[in-house]
Parts: C-alpha cells; sequence; structure tokens
C-alpha cells in the first residue's frame, strides 16, 4: 500500500515552503502526495430558494477559479520537482474538512504552512494549522 501525504495548500508564502517541503517528503518516501484546498463556507438556512440558487452558482464559480488559479499551478510544480500529485477541491471548514479527507483517502500524514491567507481570522478563532494540529488523527508537520 501506498502512503498518501496531504499538503494544506492555499498559495499562501507557507502554503509554497509546505509545497516544497511536501515534494522533497514525497519524493524521498515513494509517497503519493495529495494537494488539499478547502474554500470556507458557511451554511445560511434562513436563505430564500433564489438566494440559495445564485449562492450555488457563485460556489461553482468560486471552486472553478481555485482549481485554476491555485491547484493547476501547484500540480505544475510538483510535476517539474518530479513529483507526481493528485488535488482534492472541497468547501467548509478548513481543519474541520482536511480531517476529513485524511479519513477518506487513508493519508499517514498532512502537511501545512504556518500561516495562510486568513491571518485576520486566525488571530481571532486560531489558526488553520495550530486546530489541524490538535484535530489531526494522523501527524501533522507545519512549515513556517
Amino acid at each position: 500500500m501506498t502512503r498518501k501525504i496531504i499538503l494544506g495548500y492555499d498559495d499562501s508564502e507557507s502554503a509554497k515552503s509546505a509545497l516544497v517541503f511536501a515534494s522533497n517528503l514525497a519524493k524521498s518516501e515513494d509517497a503519493e502526495l495529495v494537494v488539499a484546498h478547502v474554500l470556507e463556507w458557511s451554511p445560511y438556512s434562513f436563505l430564500t430558494p433564489d438566494e440559495l440558487a445564485e449562492r450555488h452558482k457563485r460556489r461553482k464559480e468560486e471552486l472553478n477559479r481555485a482549481e485554476t488559479a491555485l491547484l493547476v499551478p501547484a500540480l505544475e510544480e510538483l510535476a517539474r520537482r518530479g513529483v507526481q500529485a493528485s488535488t482534492v477541491l472541497r468547501y467548509g471548514h478548513i481543519a474541520e474538512t482536511i480531517c476529513d479527507i485524511i479519513e477518506e483517502i487513508g493519508a499517514s500524514q498532512v502537511v501545512i504552512g504556518r500561516t495562510g491567507h486568513s491571518s485576520m481570522s486566525s488571530r481571532l478563532f486560531g489558526s488553520v494549522a495550530g486546530t489541524l494540529a490538535q484535530a489531526s488523527p494522523v501527524p501533522v508537520t507545519i512549515v513556517p
């Protein structure tokens, strides 16, 4: 069975450092690398059917934009480094969703950058890296 490593990726500078670290780790261990990006999404139960339809349309647009702007360039960089990788793109609470992905794919490790694009919210509510370090069912490597 091939070892699987998840790279939590958001295109921040520390995520780019985590990509370099994860690519070297995957190559050295002949592991499969899965690049995961989670778009934060909060459900609203009080929206009208028209508002829900509009929100669903925007959600699809955001997923397409994230695929094109974040994941495709990350896969291209990994290919330049000689690492085959796949991607997972989801909506939800970031740390919780990454934990779900860990379980789904049977990952044995997570690599994530120390700081991401949500620096203001992380000061108020705690960082994704810190939450993952506490909640993950597998070891978490936090890259500065």
